[in-house]
């Protein structure tokens, strides 16, 4: 007689699945003002769609990375309680819409983002705003140095994959401040996809097959470092990273904080932990998920939904009645 797998009751099993429905609400609602220019009134509506919804969760959780300080931000603030209050402690990473000038510009891969993970083990970065990142695939995370130069490290991800550098294709934030970087990438051999905004969907890009992405480098923001890392840790992908100071004065608030600015961070750094979840739902077109569709009587959804200790990783249509769905009407 074959022996029958005992399941083994889980009580977070259904939350990955539950921070979805936080994320197409988001979506959702931000996306109504696409095209419109105002990339304040798409983070406003995005995060009075998602806050609700995070309300209703079963969790008790705690806003990590948010929208700011209370008196800055009226939800979803740093120190903010949301969830149902019920469980244990979580630490939540949230960005309702990582690229609100390319909603408000129609331009693609504008998504909505939440990360949780158990209480304490969220890195929270405070007043370092900027990390120098770089993200590869987790076939080459032992072999890459953030201070070794590119071509090194996009010279092992070619041998690794049996390609030539020329194949490759790195993610990089379109900015003046990386300029340099970009001429080492072209000096390599190895091709670019500029990001006009929105880091987060790059990071998950470089360590997911069919992307067209096999790396993302650059200096970014730090609060997007850390809800990466939580992607990451579900899709076995890494991130190395070093806080920067924009100025002085930035510096001796990072100093005075206790950060180590030469101190290289891991993405078990950033979010410690093997109960990671995350979900992501695309706002406009991209490469990674496809933006808020409007059809007749229903509208389209498409998210990811992942967590670490299974290593599962859903990718979810939603069709919503916009008569009936509580989450078409906030």
């Amino acid at each position: 007689m074959s022996e029958v797998t005992r399941v083994t009751p889980d009580p977070d099993r259904n939350l990955a699945l539950e921070l979805v429905r936080a994320t197409e609400a988001a979506a959702i609602n931000c996306s109504r003002l696409m095209g419109f220019g105002d990339k304040n009134a798409v983070d406003g509506a995005a995060v009075d769609a998602m806050r609700p919804v995070l309300g209703s969760v079963r969790m008790n959780g705690v806003v990590v990375i948010g929208e700011g300080e209370k008196d800055e931000a009226p939800m979803l603030f740093n120190g903010e309680r949301v969830g149902d209050g019920s469980g244990p402690e979580w630490d939540i990473a949230v960005d309702p819409v990582d690229g609100t000038t390319l909603t408000a510009k129609s331009l693609p891969d504008a998504v909505s983002v939440l990360g949780v993970s158990p209480r304490g083990t969220m890195f929270s970065p405070g007043p370092a705003v900027y990390m120098q990142k770089l993200v590869v695939p987790g076939y080459v995370a032992d072999q890459v140095d953030l201070d070794a130069p590119l071509a090194d490290t996009l010279a092992r991800i070619a041998k690794t994959t049996d390609r030539s550098v020329s194949e490759l294709t790195v993610a990089v934030l379109d900015r003046p401040r990386h300029e340099q970087l970009v001429a080492e990438i072209r000096q390599a051999g190895a091709r670019i996809r500029f990001l006009l905004d929105g880091d987060v969907a790059g990071a998950i890009m470089a360590v997911t097959p069919g992307t067209g992405v096999d790396m993302l480098v650059g200096i970014g923001g730090t609060p997007e470092g850390v809800l990466g890392a939580c992607a990451l840790k579900c899709l076995g992908g890494e991130l190395v990273g070093r806080l920067i100071a924009r100025d002085e004065t930035e510096k001796r608030a990072i100093l005075d904080a206790g950060f180590d600015l030469d101190r290289v961070l891991t993405t078990e750094d950033l979010v410690a932990g093997d109960n990671v979840f995350f979900a992501a739902t695309g706002v406009t077109d991209g490469a990674l998920l496809k933006g808020v569709r409007f059809e007749a009587r229903r509208i389209i959804t498409h998210s990811l939904s992942m967590r670490s200790r299974s290593g599962t990783v859903r990718l979810i249509e939603g069709r919503h009645d916009p008569e009936r769905s509580f989450l078409v009407n906030h």
